[in-house]
């Protein structure tokens, strides 16, 4: 399979969205490409757009003008490190054009995120359990990581939570500082973040802890930056806290389960994604093994979930969501399927339901949108 020249020009209608995967032990080769109409909620026929080895998790450049995929692996370049994978973005196109890769400096990178400002890349690495900070060129390429942190201990599930596992990193809305959730510590470690120098130093307070063998993945703010929301894979919970962003500090005070009564972990269930509708009214989260999104409606003055339900997701392993910068749809990657499913979400109620629309995408892993 050869990269495509140009898109298609049936597809030039819609805007940009791009699927990460696995390409271990699978047939999918790297990044894919498609165009999601926000009239209709269709999507065009997924493209091969960058070779890369295990891209799982995709951040796009604030500016537009590149995009960044981690490299999921343990052996880059002859250390025990994955990658970090940069790509010139044509938003006209869509079309990747390779910059250069640099080491995450730590095993099994997992999650990546650009600050506001676009000067830096901020990756959670899994197995490594470290955070490290890349900074970016004007022209979007990486250079050698200036910040490391490694992260010690572990929890209470001897399997999961024997050592580190950083799970996510996520900047807030002012810039000043990054969380990271460490799954395998059960904790969100705070760090102020300074973009010109490419620094993460722990904060003081360090963090705060959720439920002993809850494991936080993923995490997000809301748009007020008055909350913030973890969810927790392997307790199926989500946990809401209130923030003080002058110093960067986190007050949990409400914690809900993703799933119905009498589902639980020990049956293969576990969480993965999470994230805030931009009208900042509805929260959603992934839940594997029941294959369904959680739906919560936020009070807007509290900050407190109000479960909606779970609607399935019309496939296996739903890793990862999207929601579209519009609000009007949320794609859905089952990873197990391999295919990513289209549901529209309403205004009113912040309820899903589905548009009958899906694609083929090959171990799909993350959703992102070029704004």
């Amino acid at each position: 399979m050869s990269l495509p020249a140009t898109l298609p020009a049936a597809d030039a209608d819609g805007i940009h969205v791009y699927f990460g995967t696995y390409t271990r032990g699978s047939d999918s080769r790297g990044i894919y490409h498609a165009r999601l109409n926000l009239e209709t909620g269709a999507v065009s026929e997924p493209q091969l757009v960058a070779e890369v080895d295990n891209p799982s998790f995709l951040a796009i450049h604030p500016f537009g003008q590149a995009l960044y995929a981690v490299a999921e692996i343990g052996d880059f370049e002859g250390e025990p490190a994955g990658g970090a994978a940069a790509f010139a973005l044509d938003r006209e196109t869509g079309q990747l054009t390779a910059l250069n890769v640099q080491s995450s400096k730590g095993g099994a990178p997992c999650h990546c995120v650009v600050d506001p400002t676009g000067k830096s890349l901020l990756i959670a690495n899994y197995t490594g359990g470290s955070v490290v900070c890349l900074p970016i060129e004007q022209d979007g390429s990486l250079k050698p990581a200036s910040a490391f942190v490694q992260h010690e201990g572990h929890s209470v599930n001897a399997q999961r939570q024997e050592a580190p596992h950083a799970h996510s990193i996520n900047i807030d809305p002012a810039n000043r500082f990054a969380v990271a959730a460490d799954l395998g510590l059960d904790k969100l470690l705070v760090y102020r973040f300074d973009a010109d120098r490419g620094t993460l130093t722990p904060n003081d307070p360090p963090g705060t802890s959720v439920a002993p063998g809850a494991g936080p993945r993923h995490f997000a703010f809301h748009s007020s930056g008055d909350y913030a929301y973890v969810i927790n894979e392997l307790d199926l919970t989500v946990t809401a806290f209130r923030y003080a962003p002058q110093h960067g500090v986190l007050y949990g005070f409400q914690t809900v389960s993703t799933v119905p009564d009498g589902v639980d972990y020990a049956g293969g269930n576990s969480t993965a994604e999470v994230q805030v509708h931009p009208s900042g009214k509805f929260l959603y989260g992934s839940n594997r093994g029941h294959h369904s999104i959680a739906m919560f409606q936020i009070d807007p003055g509290t900050g407190r979930l109000t479960s909606l339900g779970q609607e399935p997701t019309g496939g296996q392993t739903p890793r990862n969501f999207g929601i579209d910068p519009t609000g009007k749809y949320l794609l859905a990657a089952n990873q197990d399927s391999d295919t990513v499913v289209v549901f529209e979400i309403d205004a009113e109620s912040g309820r899903l339901k589905p548009t009958g629309v899906q694609v083929a995408v090959p171990r799909p892993v993350c959703v992102k949108f070029l704004r």
